[in-house]
């Protein structure tokens, strides 16, 4: 059922995750194998659940043969020239059965934040190859230099493909930490505000980023278009090591992300 949330928001779409088992697999898309940046973890839809009230996405350390590997160790695609699996998480996505056009998403959830651990919350365009698709960050936790950082961020296209242009903002984890040093034990809200002029990126209402989108217009790969003009669809990922995720740190496997619910609304005009 349809409700009117504050200021005139209107849910159009949510997951409330309130059924403990497996996770809706007519809206989740898993990703599966090793996918990008490097990342340490095959990612496989077993590693998500719906448990309290939550989904959860569960990285594991698992050693296994890499179904994809060619026999040759010095391989230059690293998704190939690794024997065997270490680690397992999961990527679960919408876009076979949802995307949306400006509005206000929010998500509240608890993040593992131990070495390695590199969760995200984020969408994709849908019709166009990286990056003139569209990238919209509403959280990404990482190091940078060693140093745990919170990013909010958006990228589109460039005149050189898989070159993006990028405006982010990395936030030191240590500001958030510092007002509440048990930050990591609980829940928090993210929260993205998408206009025809604006994505605004907000953590418990403290706003983290404004990207005005007279500046997203993709280059001549992207036929010039802005890709913020356009539907994107929904990611939640738990990704391990790799270019960001730092050192892993064994003795916090397994690591949870939780989500407590996922929610996108629009205005509504009475």
């Amino acid at each position: 059922m349809m409700v009117v949330a504050q200021d005139s928001w209107k849910l159009i779409w949510s997951d409330e995750f309130n059924i403990d088992g497996p996770y809706n697999s007519g809206v989740w898309t898993p990703e599966k194998g090793f996918v990008r940046n490097h990342e340490d973890q095959w990612y496989q839809g077993e590693n998500a659940f719906c448990q309290n009230g939550c989904l959860v996405i569960e990285a594991r350390r698992e050693k296994r043969e890499n179904p994809m590997y060619t026999g040759m160790a010095n391989s230059n695609d690293w998704r190939r020239n690794r024997k065997y699996i270490e680690y397992t998480s999961a990527s679960l996505t919408t876009r076979r059965s949802f995307s949306f056009t400006f509005g206000r998403m929010e998500v509240r959830a608890r993040i593992p934040t131990a070495g390695g651990a590199w969760p995200a919350i984020w969408l994709l365009g849908n019709d166009m190859e990286w990056p003139s698709c569209g990238e919209i960050d509403v959280m990404e936790y990482y190091r940078i230099n060693g140093v745990p950082h919170i990013l909010a961020n958006a990228c589109w296209g460039s005149d050189r493909r898989y070159q993006a242009v990028w405006n982010s903002k990395r936030i030191p984890y240590a500001h958030f930490t510092d007002g509440d040093s048990r930050w990591a034990e609980k829940f928090h809200v993210w929260r993205m505000e998408w206009t025809p002029q604006t994505i605004s990126i907000f953590l418990d209402d403290e706003l983290l980023n404004e990207i005005p989108l007279s500046e997203t217009v993709n280059g001549t790969l992207g036929n010039g278009r802005n890709p913020f003009h356009a539907p994107q669809y929904i990611l939640l990922n738990l990704a391990i090591g790799g270019d960001n995720g730092g050192e892993i740190d064994d003795s916090s496997m397994p690591m949870r992300y939780e989500i407590d619910y996922v929610r996108v609304y629009q205005r509504h005009e009475p």
